[in-house]
């Protein structure tokens, strides 16, 4: 089984950030809009559009708010399975810790993932970076 890692150290308050990623239909919106480009909610599960054109379905495993901690797993091709953590961590003042982990099977997709991820990674940070409008 593939495992991926990404972990971005946020200039934003860990509580902030739990906020938009405990908000899980508006991933879209307020984690990584410019990679996502469209969700919507379906029961459990989200049904999200990426940039490139691929649409999943994300079924919500667990979200913990006082670990801030949520699950998420993909159960359609072409993966035998995927799941998603994501947890955020208090670093000081004003700072977090976006940790992001998927383990997947086929091995063979972990480069187009980790690639993936990598363009995630980036929206993530702009957007959870970017100042608060009033």
């Amino acid at each position: 089984m593939a495992t991926i890692r990404k972990s971005l150290d946020l200039a934003a308050p860990a509580d902030r950030v739990w906020d938009a990623l405990a908000d899980f239909g508006a991933v879209h919106r307020r984690i990584a809009p410019g990679f996502l480009t469209d969700c919507r909610l379906d029961g459990e599960s989200r049904v999200v559009t990426f940039a490139s054109g691929q649409v999943f379905r994300e079924h919500l495993v667990s979200a913990d708010p006082a670990e801030r901690r949520l699950v998420y797993a993909i159960a359609e091709p072409p993966f035998l399975t995927y799941q998603g953590t994501v947890e955020v961590t208090p670093q000081g003042e004003g700072r977090c810790r976006f940790a992001w982990t998927v383990d997947l099977l086929p091995n063979e997709l972990a480069g187009h993932i980790e690639a993936q991820m990598e363009l995630g990674a980036q929206a993530i940070r702009r957007t959870l970076e970017a100042p608060v409008s009033a």
